[in-house]
């Protein structure tokens, strides 16, 4: 079977191990104090309030700091209080800076890094997607000038896909593709993968090693999205087992809801700065194998009964860097990412 990156983008009528248990106690187990945003957009050169909570059992010096993405390397530090604070005026380098990029405030009481961190994700002009070439890569146009309006800031999350099979969770990866990433929460908070079928399977056959499992269609056709289209972000997150990414028509900017996780990095590293990754697996690998087992007819459609997500959330994710790791492959490990 030849496992053409095209065969993505049109839609056809088409028991959890131990490490799993205690991936998911990890990602569930409720904050002991926390950095919130007092609102989700902030304009640029204005205040940033956070609310800072600090239960009173908690004790040693309040500071938060700026943290890179992936490699949670420390960038900026600043102490704190509980109660309200401007993150502007900890850290002026936020709406100074000439190069803005994508960060993490964690909040840390005394040696240890507390609560969820909060991503700040620059809102800046982005380059379009004009077309795809003759081998399907996007050709983008240049945006005429970066333009930085503000900052999106929210508490990160994992997300847990609750499959008849068992549950799979993701990591998300806004450094990657921050608007596909707060898309696909938007999505997920509002139910709308709720009773939705897996509806295309690509696993290991004839000597080939295992594709994708797509899903995120109401209707169970590959046809169907969430009544709009969002465009395509140009992501560096290498295709690999677990790998979450975005399913879309030849048109590059059809994004929606239709996502597809990846079984092998040698199967799948051809869709590399093809379709937009954004998600990585963190729990739940034995599930994705499962799922990828599924007998399979015409058009790679699973038979009856059809795997199914039981339900879609968001959870709590740890302290930025102290999070599980992606998972590898069961048979074949991971590769660069």
């Amino acid at each position: 079977m030849e496992h053409n990156p095209d065969r993505l983008v049109r839609a056809r009528p088409l028991a959890r191990g131990f490490a799993l248990l205690v991936g998911l106690t990890l990602l569930l187990a409720p904050a002991s104090a926390q950095l919130l945003p007092e609102r989700t957009y902030y304009g640029h050169g204005r205040t940033i309030p956070m609310q800072v909570v600090v239960p009173g059992a908690l004790a040693g010096e309040v500071t938060i700091e700026l943290l890179a993405p992936v490699s949670a390397e420390r960038v900026e530090s600043a102490s704190a209080a509980p109660g309200s604070v401007d993150l502007a005026g900890l850290f002026p380098t936020l709406w100074t800076s000439t190069q803005p990029r994508l960060l993490y405030a964690q909040l840390r009481v005394g040696d240890a890094p507390v609560g969820s961190a909060v991503v700040l994700q620059p809102l800046v002009s982005v380059p379009y997607a004009e077309r795809v070439d003759q081998t399907g890569r996007p050709q983008f146009a240049s945006a005429p000038g970066v333009v930085y309006s503000g900052l999106r800031a929210y508490p990160e999350k994992h997300v847990v896909l609750e499959t008849d099979h068992g549950d799979m969770v993701f990591r998300l990866r806004p450094d990657q593709a921050p608007n596909t990433v707060w898309n696909f929460l938007h999505l997920v908070e509002g139910g709308f993968y709720t009773g939705v079928v897996f509806h295309r399977i690509i696993g290991a056959r004839a000597g080939q090693p295992p594709f994708v499992v797509q899903v995120g269609d109401p209707t169970g056709t590959g046809m169907g999205g969430p009544g709009y289209m969002i465009d395509l972000e140009p992501s560096k997150l290498r295709h690999d087992f677990g790998v979450l990414s975005m399913a879309r028509s030849s048109n590059p900017n059809s994004n929606g809801s239709q996502v597809f996780v990846c079984l092998s990095r040698a199967a799948t590293q051809a869709l590399d700065d093809r379709y937009t990754a954004f998600g990585e697996l963190v729990a739940g690998a034995d599930v994705v194998v499962k799922v990828s087992r599924v007998p399979t007819g015409p058009q790679d459609r699973p038979l009856d009964p059809i795997p199914h997500i039981v339900r879609a959330y968001a959870v709590e994710a740890p302290p930025y860097g102290t999070g599980p790791q992606p998972e590898p492959s069961p048979s074949e490990g991971t590769g660069e990412r």
